[in-house]
């Protein structure tokens, strides 16, 4: 069960079908589509509830914890020991897959979420330079604005708006306190002066948005960069299998750059597969299967070749990929490395649903109150953070 169901997605995922049917297992799909798996978990605690659970479904960050909380996950330590997952990961992505100690879901990639899109041609004809500050963000929106060319391509939606909002967050406060405020709610963190800043900033940016961005998807929003409509999107690496879609090369049509001011930090969302408890040992035996496929070296380029992001292996060969993908293969592993590689809340990786929940209304409420105040949005970003909890 799972909700990848884009062109790109819907290739990787017909490739681990023909993978699996190779072993001669059976593959049921049971895709339910929407963008952030909301339908899909809705129709995931039916089956389990009613002792009908997938054999593995998508689960991502917190979910994959609490599912493993409620017993609902099996555990992979035979298969993990046997392929070395330990060593052949980043520790972040082991402890994202693992409970109490225990592997119980296999990941399949890992996506960034601060990259900055931009249309160079939008950017000469504006007379922009690409930015590499906050500073310099504006002032290229500003040029382009003054071009007539939409300068943010953006689409008005909660994980949208809170995905430009973490962003900001990492660039204006770091990651040790992007950490306090959205994996520990820390309410001095989420009250403070720079968190006041960072809204401030936020406000700023709704100047840059055409009118009609409400409810646009963001794929259609990548269309506007693509055709020169908009000069810029802040939007993760999935916005690249758009371009790749409609045959633009990167560096010449199209450019990647890291979000200004996180620059060496790493907002990451791993997609990820959990196994659930079942009874039948041949179904046991087709789940280990899933499991070693999903990691193994050839679904591992294919799927994030496909999908835009980068391999959950350190000993993948990148040759084949582009160099977005090289720029966040080598920044993933020097944040892991550092301590500046952090979850996404947008994306679902940093705190329960509950409290991403929270956050959207704030995010979203505030994006679109022409009057709100950024001091009364950090107070009720802790309110509501608090009530969710």
């Amino acid at each position: 069960m799972h909700w990848w169901t884009s062109g790109g997605e819907a290739r990787a995922v017909d490739t681990l079908k023909q993978m699996m049917q190779k072993q001669g297992d059976t593959w049921k799909d049971f895709a339910v589509a929407g963008g952030a798996g909301e339908a899909a978990m809705t129709v995931l605690k039916t089956r389990a509830v009613s002792g009908n659970p997938p054999s593995a479904a998508q689960l991502k960050g917190p979910d994959i914890q609490e599912w493993a909380g409620m017993g609902f996950l099996t555990d992979l330590n035979g298969i993990a020991d046997a392929g070395k997952w330990d060593s052949i990961m980043p520790k972040r992505i082991a402890e994202t897959m693992k409970h109490d100690g225990d592997y119980v879901a296999v990941p399949a990639g890992v996506h960034r979420i601060n990259w900055l899109w931009i249309n160079p041609e939008a950017f000469q004809k504006a007379g922009a330079k690409v930015p590499t500050t906050l500073d310099e963000f504006f002032e290229a929106a500003d040029k382009l604005k003054a071009a007539g060319i939409v300068p943010i391509a953006h689409g008005g939606q909660n994980w949208q708006d809170t995905t430009i909002f973490e962003s900001l967050v990492m660039a204006m406060m770091g990651p040790e306190d992007y950490h306090k405020a959205f994996v520990e709610t820390d309410e001095d963190t989420l009250r403070s002066d720079k968190m006041v800043e960072v809204f401030k900033t936020f406000k700023r940016i709704r100047n840059y948005i055409d009118p009609d961005a409400a409810g646009r998807d963001w794929n259609l929003a990548t269309a506007m960069v693509i055709n020169g409509k908009a000069g810029m999107q802040i939007m993760g690496d999935w916005a690249k299998a758009e371009f790749t879609a409609a045959n633009k090369t990167p560096g010449k049509d199209y450019l990647c750059v890291v979000m200004p001011g996180t620059q060496g930090d790493f907002i990451y969302n791993i997609d990820s597969l959990a196994m659930f408890k079942l009874k039948n040992e041949a179904n046991k035996k087709a789940q280990q299967d899933l499991a070693r496929t999903v990691i193994d070296k050839p679904f591992q380029e294919v799927f994030n070749l496909n999908k835009g992001s980068i391999p959950v292996r350190n000993d993948i060969d990148m040759a084949k990929f582009d160099d977005c993908a090289k720029q966040s293969m080598k920044d993933f592993q020097a944040a892991n490395d550092s301590g500046k590689a952090e979850p996404s809340l947008a994306h679902s990786m940093a705190n329960t649903s509950y409290i991403q929940g929270a956050v959207f209304d704030v995010i979203t409420n505030f994006f679109n109150d022409a009057n709100a105040d950024p001091k009364k949005a950090t107070e009720q970003l802790v309110a509501s953070i608090k009530a969710a909890q």
